[in-house]
């Protein structure tokens, strides 16, 4: 079964982001007989190990629990990259009399209008790494929780996928390091 997601706010942009990296409507293919790759979790890693493996020929299956795109698309590289950008454009108008430009008044950041960019070009670039795209390129895009159930055997809701070989390219979180006073000393990390 496929679980729904929402990203909040939600809004036009969360909800075309969404409808490309986890379709609520998204059917699971019938597995093939055994693939060549499985590759478990579609972040920039997985993405790129199944579209290459693909392009190769290999019989690929992609599973992924949460949104296609992982990090980079959703939280890290393109929403950072946004703000910076937006960032960086109030800096040079704040100094633009050093190149001889006015800007009358003051400038600031329309933070709500700023979040609003970035949740539209991440929606954009979001169909680049959509569940389509790559069942477009011939592979089996499974939405779910893919459990490892034998040395060469993945199960998601009841499904069975054999493989030949496997990418597990899930990620990783933050680690809390243990170092006295760092929780209470309120440390921010990538999350």
């Amino acid at each position: 079964m496929i679980e729904t997601l929402q990203v909040a706010p939600s809004d036009r942009y969360n909800t075309e982001l969404v409808d490309r990296a986890h379709p609520a409507d998204w059917v699971n293919p019938t597995p093939a007989g055994r693939y060549n790759l499985v590759v478990i979790g579609a972040g920039t890693a997985g993405l790129v190990a199944a579209a290459g493996a693909a392009g190769l020929g290999a019989k690929v299956a992609l599973v992924e629990r949460h949104l296609m795109g992982g990090d980079c698309l959703n939280y890290g590289c393109v929403p950072s990259k946004c703000l910076i950008r937006s960032a960086r454009a109030v800096q040079s108008a704040r100094n633009a009399d050093s190149y001889g430009v006015r800007i009358p008044g003051e400038v600031e950041a329309d933070f709500p209008a700023v979040m609003e960019r970035m949740r539209r070009i991440r929606s954009q670039i979001s169909e680049h790494d959509s569940a389509e795209r790559f069942r477009e390129l011939g592979i089996d895009v499974f939405l779910g929780l893919g459990r490892f159930a034998g040395a060469d055997t993945v199960e998601i809701d009841g499904q069975v996928l054999r493989f030949a070989k496997a990418v597990i390219a899930t990620g990783a979180r933050a680690a809390e390091l243990p170092i006295e006073g760092m929780a209470e000393a309120g440390y921010l990390t990538n999350e």
